[in-house]
């Protein structure tokens, strides 16, 4: 009988968040839901850096000739992708960003305050259906990222391919 000694915690693109170790998957989708671009990053790497990347992946067909479009008309997004320099970039990029702005504590708010809706149901649409549907990623059993980022792929292909044929 063999012993096989415990791996190493962790694997590769694994990093510790202020929850534990673990990766975190972002995502664009698009107004229902359906997932446009998907990639991870360690948990301890900053949100707000991926946003850039993702968007230059982004290729919408909109079923005329010629170039596919390459950016959205608005970005909804959560209180973690909360900057100054992003709304800057976004604004000059041509995309109306609709970001929650972070509310610092002991600071008061003076005057009426002002109802901030963002529209990030879709988003958590698109989480949910990852979570219930594909189980293999909520937790991260690979060593390899790039099996993971497969596995993820895959599950966006799968929601798309329902989507699209049935």
């Amino acid at each position: 009988m063999a012993l096989f000694p415990p791996g190493k915690g962790g694997g590769e693109g694994v990093g510790y968040g202020y929850k534990g170790k673990g990766i975190l998957i972002h995502t664009i989708t698009d107004a229902n839901g359906m997932p446009v671009v998907a990639i991870t990053t360690p948990a301890n790497g900053d949100e707000k850096q991926q946003v850039l990347p993702m968007l230059a992946q982004i290729q919408l067909a909109t079923g005329r000739r010629g170039n596919p479009k390459r950016r959205p008309k608005t970005l909804a997004a959560d209180k973690g992708y909360d900057a100054k320099w992003l709304r800057h970039k976004l604004r000059t990029k041509g995309i109306r960003p609709q970001i929650k702005k972070r509310q610092w504590q002991g600071k008061k708010l003076i005057g009426r305050p002002v109802a901030e809706i963002v529209p990030r149901y879709q988003q958590e649409r698109s989480f949910s259906w990852l979570q219930r549907k594909y189980r293999r990623l909520v937790v991260r059993w690979e060593r390899l990222k790039v099996c993971f980022d497969a596995f993820l792929l895959l599950a966006c292909s799968y929601i798309w391919f329902s989507k699209l044929v049935g």
